[in-house]
């Protein structure tokens, strides 16, 4: 981990895009102030912990439902058999198309 030393007002940037800023300094608290584009999700450490979590959880249940639903919908294999074997169909047609010759 870099520990950095700042006095209110100054600022650190993160690659080229995040600058962290102190804002203010109250007894033991830092007040940070965060630029950063609207893409880059910043959170609180203990809000950060609690999403994932959330995120586990819900993965967790769709996982168990598509299993589920899966299930339901598990194909079953039918076979269909034709009463006339395919070699008299084809007798069949073939005589159909001299007649209508």
């Amino acid at each position: 981990m870099l520990v950095l030393s700042r006095q209110r007002d100054e600022t650190i940037m993160i690659g080229d895009d995040i600058e962290l800023t102190v804002v203010d300094i109250r007894g033991d608290k830092v007040r940070l102030g965060i630029k950063a584009a609207p893409e880059i999700a910043i959170h609180r450490k203990e809000v950060y912990d609690a999403i994932k979590r959330e995120n586990e959880q819900a993965a967790q249940l769709a996982e168990g439902a598509v299993s589920a639903f899966s299930e339901k919908i598990k194909p079953t294999t039918t076979v269909v058999r034709s009463p006339v074997p395919a070699a008299k169909l084809s007798r069949r047609a073939d005589s159909q198309k001299r007649a209508t010759a």
